[in-house]
Parts: C-alpha cells; sequence; structure tokens
C-alpha cells in the first residue's frame, strides 16, 4: 500500500478511539487542582458532569478503554469535546458539580427526578401580629421557617392544629388591615382575632412565642404552661377561659400524637435509605424536626443498571441539597465514598456543623433500619405497578392494532366557556404512568377560529404540536447522523405510539386530515366518545379504517382508557380556569405605559376602581398624589384614545 492510500484510509479503530485520544491531548493542559469537568458530545450536548480532587489525575483515567464499565466505555467513545471549571478546593467543587447535573441533566450522571419543593410553615417576621401561612419556594418573606415537611397536606394538618393551639391569624396583610369584626375563624376558636383589637400585640406575641417553643421541639414547656394556665383559671371561677386552654391543650397532644415515630435521641435530623432491584433504586427520605417525624418521600432516581446502591446515594445527596437547607444530622443506611467531603460542603453553607453518619447501634440504626424496610417497600410497589402498567399497554397495542406496547401515549381535550378563555391540554403516559412534566397546554391563537368551534381548536393544537415535533425530530436526526452512541429510542422519544382524542367521529377525522397534511402516517388514532347520557363503561371507540366498536364492560384496559381521558379532561379545565382567573385579575390600567403597581394603587384609591378612572377628565387624574401631568395623560389618551 502507497504512503498516499495510507493516509487516504481511516485509523483502525479510530471510531472507538477518537474519544480516548482527544481526552489524552485535554489531559496535558490540566492542572493538578479540584475542579469540574464536563464532557460534551459533537453535537454540544453535555454527556457527563463530575468532579475531581486533582483534575489531571481524574480525567487521565478517561484516556483508555480498558477497565471501565460499559457505560463509561461509551460515554468515552462519544466525548468530543471537554470543559473545565477550576476551584478552590474540593468542597466547592462538589456544590458546583450538584448545580450543573440538576441544571444541564447529562445522559450518563445520575439523575434526581425532583420537581417540587418541599413545603415548610412560615411564621412572618414583617408584620406587628405574625401571620402563619404555608410556604413553597424561595425564602426571601422576613420570619421563621419551618420545615422540610414531606407532603403539603402534612403541613395543612400542622397549620390547622397550630391555629386551634395558638389561635395564630393565617389571613393576609390586605385582609387583616381591611376588616371591622372578628372573621369566623375566631368564632369557631381557630384565631384570636388581632385584626380587630380582641387581643393587644403583647398577648398576641406571648402566643407566637409559645409556637415558635413548640414547633423548636419545646412542647413539654409550653403544654406545661398551658396547664398553669388552665389551673388558674379554674381557681378563678373562669370555667370559659379554662376550657379554651383545655382545647388547646388537646389540639398540641394530637398535633403529637399524628407524628408517628418520634425519636428521643435526635432533634433534628434527615435520614436517607437506598434500596435496588432489578436494576431500579428507590431513596427514601425521612425528616425529623424538632424531635417529630414531618414524614418521608420516596424518590426513585434515574441511573445506569451498572451504578451500585451507593454510588447512587453518593450523587443523589449532593443534588437533593444543592437548593434545600440540610440539618445537624444527617443518616445513612449506606457508607459513601464522598461522605466526609459532603459533611464539609454542608458545613460551609449551612455556617454551623454538619455530621453525615452511618449509624450502627441504638435508637439512631432504627431510624435509618425503619427508612430502609419503607425504602424496599416503596420499590416493590413501584415495580408491581410497573409490571402492571406494561401488561395494560401490551393489552393496549394488541386492542388497537399497535406493532408493540406502546411506550407513549398522547391525549388531548380542549376547554372552554361560551368560547371564552379557549385552551388545549395534552397529557403524556408511557409504562411509568403519567409524565406530568411533559404536559403541554395551548392557549388557542387567532381570530380564525369560531368561539367554541371543537374542530377548529383541535386542529391547531395538534398542527402546532406536530409542526414542532417534526422540527424537533429533524434536528435530532442530524445530530444521531453524527453520534455513534445515539439509539432510535433517544432519536424518537417524544414521538408518541399513539394519541388518544376526547370525541367522536367529528374529532378523529380532523386528527386525520392533521396528520395527512403534515405526512405522519406512524402514529395511531383514536377517539374515545362518551356513551349515552355520558355513561362510564359505555365509551365507543373510533380509529381510521374500523367500525366503531366498544371494550368489554368493566375491565381492567377499559378502566386504564377512562383514566387516561379523565386526566386530559382535568389539566385542560384546570388550565382553562388559571387563564380565567387570570382574565379576572386583570386591570385595563395594567396595560398603560408608565403605570406602575404604586401608581395604580394611587389611581385606584382616588376613584374607587378602573372604570371611574376610565370616566375621570385630565384635570381630576392630574389632582392624584404621584400622578404627573405626563402620566394623567396617558392614562386619559388610553381610555378615550389619543387625539390626532
Amino acid at each position: 500500500m502507497t504512503e498516499g492510500s495510507q493516509k487516504n484510509q481511516p485509523a483502525p479503530a479510530s471510531s472507538t478511539l477518537v474519544g480516548a485520544i482527544l481526552i489524552a491531548e485535554k489531559v496535558k493542559t490540566l492542572p493538578d487542582s479540584p475542579g469540574v469537568y464536563r464532557m460534551l458530545s459533537d453535537a454540544g450536548e453535555v454527556l457527563y458532569v463530575g468532579k475531581a480532587r486533582s483534575l489531571r489525575k481524574r480525567v487521565t483515567s478517561y484516556t483508555k478503554l480498558a477497565g471501565h464499565s460499559n457505560r463509561i466505555a461509551r460515554m468515552i467513545t462519544s466525548t468530543a469535546e471537554m470543559e473545565f471549571i477550576t476551584t478552590a478546593t474540593e468542597t466547592d467543587a462538589l456544590l458546583l458539580e450538584a448545580n450543573l447535573i440538576k441544571q444541564l441533566k447529562p445522559r450518563y450522571n445520575v439523575l434526581l427526578r425532583d420537581d417540587k419543593s418541599f413545603p415548610y410553615i412560615l411564621l412572618t417576621g414583617d408584620h406587628d401580629f405574625p401571620q402563619v401561612v404555608k410556604h413553597r419556594g424561595s425564602r426571601s418573606r422576613d420570619g421563621d421557617y419551618f420545615g422540610p415537611f414531606a407532603s403539603a397536606g402534612s403541613v395543612t394538618r400542622t397549620l390547622n392544629t397550630l391555629q386551634r393551639a395558638f389561635l395564630l391569624r393565617s389571613c393576609s396583610d390586605p385582609v387583616f388591615d381591611g376588616r371591622t369584626r372578628p372573621c369566623l375563624l375566631f368564632q369557631i376558636k381557630r384565631c384570636s382575632a388581632p385584626c380587630t383589637g380582641v387581643i393587644n400585640k403583647t398577648d398576641y406575641a406571648d402566643l407566637v412565642s409559645q409556637a415558635h417553643d413548640f414547633l423548636r421541639g419545646k412542647s413539654r414547656r409550653t403544654q406545661e404552661h398551658l396547664a398553669e394556665q388552665m389551673t388558674e383559671a379554674s381557681t378563678r371561677l373562669d370555667f370559659e377561659g379554662a376550657a379554651i386552654y383545655r382545647d388547646r391543650i388537646r389540639a398540641l397532644a394530637q398535633i403529637q400524637s399524628h407524628q408517628g415515630i418520634n425519636p428521643k435521641s435526635v432533634t433534628d435530623a434527615d435520614v436517607f435509605a437506598v434500596a435496588e432491584n432489578a436494576g431500579q433504586t428507590c431513596v427514601q427520605v425521612f425528616f425529623f424536626r424538632a424531635g417529630q417525624n414531618w414524614g418521608n418521600r420516596a424518590y426513585f432516581p434515574r441511573h445506569d443498571k451498572e451504578v451500585t446502591p451507593a454510588d447512587v446515594l453518593d450523587a443523589f445527596l449532593a443534588q437533593f441539597y444543592d437548593d434545600r437547607p440540610s440539618p445537624p444530622l444527617i443518616f445513612l443506611s449506606e457508607n459513601i465514598v464522598g461522605r466526609e467531603l459532603l459533611g464539609e460542603a454542608l458545613t460551609i453553607r449551612a455556617e454551623r456543623k454538619v455530621t453525615v453518619q452511618v449509624p450502627k447501634q441504638g435508637e439512631k440504626r432504627e431510624l435509618v433500619e425503619h427508612a430502609l424496610r419503607n425504602a424496599k417497600d416503596a420499590l416493590a410497589r413501584r415495580l408491581a405497578e410497573s409490571a402492571t402498567q406494561r401488561n395494560l399497554l401490551a393489552e393496549f397495542g394488541t386492542k388497537f392494532g399497535l406493532d408493540a406496547a406502546p411506550q407513549r401515549i398522547e391525549i388531548y381535550d380542549n376547554s372552554h366557556i361560551s368560547g371564552t378563555n379557549q385552551v388545549g391540554g395534552m397529557v403524556v403516559a408511557g409504562p411509568e404512568g403519567f409524565l406530568k412534566n411533559q404536559y403541554r397546554k395551548f392557549n388557542i391563537k387567532g381570530n380564525d377560529i369560531e368561539p367554541g368551534d371543537d374542530y377548529g381548536m383541535m386542529r391547531q393544537v395538534l398542527t402546532r404540536r406536530f409542526t414542532r415535533l417534526l422540527k424537533e425530530s429533524a434536528r435530532a436526526s442530524e445530530k444521531a447522523a453524527t453520534d455513534t452512541d445515539a439509539t432510535d429510542d433517544e432519536r424518537t422519544s417524544d414521538w408518541p405510539d399513539a394519541i388518544l382524542i376526547d370525541g367522536g367521529q367529528g374529532q378523529l377525522s380532523v386528527t386525520n386530515e392533521v396528520m395527512a397534511e403534515l405526512g405522519i402516517d406512524d402514529v395511531t388514532v383514536i377517539s374515545i366518545a362518551k356513551g349515552p347520557d355520558r355513561n362510564a363503561g359505555r365509551e365507543r371507540f373510533f380509529m381510521k379504517g374500523r367500525p366503531p366498536f366498544m371494550l368489554e364492560d368493566k375491565t381492567p384496559l377499559l378502566y386504564y382508557l377512562q383514566r387516561l381521558r379523565d386526566e386530559a379532561h382535568r389539566f385542560a379545565i384546570g388550565s382553562h380556569r388559571a387563564r380565567r382567573a387570570k382574565q379576572t385579575r386583570a386591570n385595563p390600567l395594567d396595560n398603560v405605559a408608565g403605570v406602575g403597581a404604586t401608581r395604580k394603587r394611587s389611581l385606584l384609591h382616588h376613584f374607587g376602581s378602573a372604570k371611574a378612572v376610565a370616566r375621570a377628565g385630565l384635570p381630576d387624574l392630574e389632582a392624584v398624589d404621584g400622578i404627573s401631568r405626563k402620566v394623567a395623560k396617558a392614562v386619559y389618551d388610553y381610555f378615550h384614545g389619543t387625539p390626532d
């Protein structure tokens, strides 16, 4: 073979070594210091995010394919570029890694699938009479936060009990300021009515102090104080007052009895246990605050089957505490490689000592074993539900003529009231149940659709959805052409195998027309119509090329299809109500240039309503405090039209 012909031939095994060769080139310029590295495909997709005490030593381990699992070997061969960030310490690298993983969701990392923030109880600190409320999201409001609670239900139950025990207000500040007489909560002994002066500031502050003590675990002292007050009231023959104290003591006893396991030696701690079976993993988290069990939650992280439970837990913890405060104690069921590093990182962030332990005996070990039992039970339920779901999908495929069990079903429905606030909704179901993070709503746009035209609404929704899907599919195909590690499933994961339309023959015809116009012929379309008198169980199904048919009554598949339709209906109605509520709250002053919240408030206080502002003359508008002549003219011109 000549030298020229050799140059035109690809190097042996270059397709598998290109990633390792590129990584080896990167290593030459890497520092021997902590940092975070990102591995990218040739399409710019982030494949993996990792941290290292020494970037040079860690990345060097990727320069050879030998000695790695199949998952890591695939990742190396897919790497076309790497990016690096150096940090001052390994602790900083850990925190940055967790942040990037949650933000970028790389394919080869263990991913915490959690789209909900934990609820807290907030005792506000920006008012003379603090309010007790449920709170989610950023903790930007002044006050004391207690939590996290595992669910909104547990917060609601605790709040109800706190109202009975401490009579703290729950109303918003504007409602509080506008009250002229006590509300119903005062009548049913759930509020002390500070809004109307029934209780003075000093006595109300005492109630707030008692609530603080209780939420911080000092319930015994609070109960003793209430018992003393009840005795004093009885001695004074104030039996009505004594009964109030008695009811408050009972409320405290009730909340304590509903906390489940209340450890004696642990005040504030999070307990993590990990269970693995059939390639799936469950991480169970229990929250203990103020010596009380504030609930638990099960997580099912996404990861490769080759990853060990300890490695899953290690990756999970850094992401879990990325945007959440940590308690002083964290108990684990497995010893993880980064345990001490995690403790250091959380200590720096919390500005107090945070200890991460694997208890071996005593009550702390019992808490971990209890969490582990719950993790195993939750995983068993998950696997059983998945098996049932697979059976239903297999039967779905058989009944409706699909080549195989569908992996993705999209269900569509519309909602409106007399043609107003028209909204289309799409929900998604698959082997893991409803995929709520992939639900979509479509606000119906344009004036070409008559109010209440269900066919026109369905046409617009499906056209928008599948036009976008075709564009995304084209981009994915271009990427897959150069990505040797991409699979057909990954390239087409957003494509439905079947779509279910809430409606009859008319909706089916419209859907088939849209599919034909877009050149889509590989998606099964099914329309489900309610039975006579809208009876569940008498549904009729419509498909192209088949006469209308019904499924056998009371079968699991029929119940499953009803659930799909009802979920789409629920989502569409909820989206419609949200849009209608937003429109109801809208104010025409919001559209006036130069009028913000403060000026709008001044105008409404002066005139009483937006309608009165619209009728006001220019001199009247100029007389309002804070409204300049320029702003007054802008408001006047908006409602009366700008003169030529």
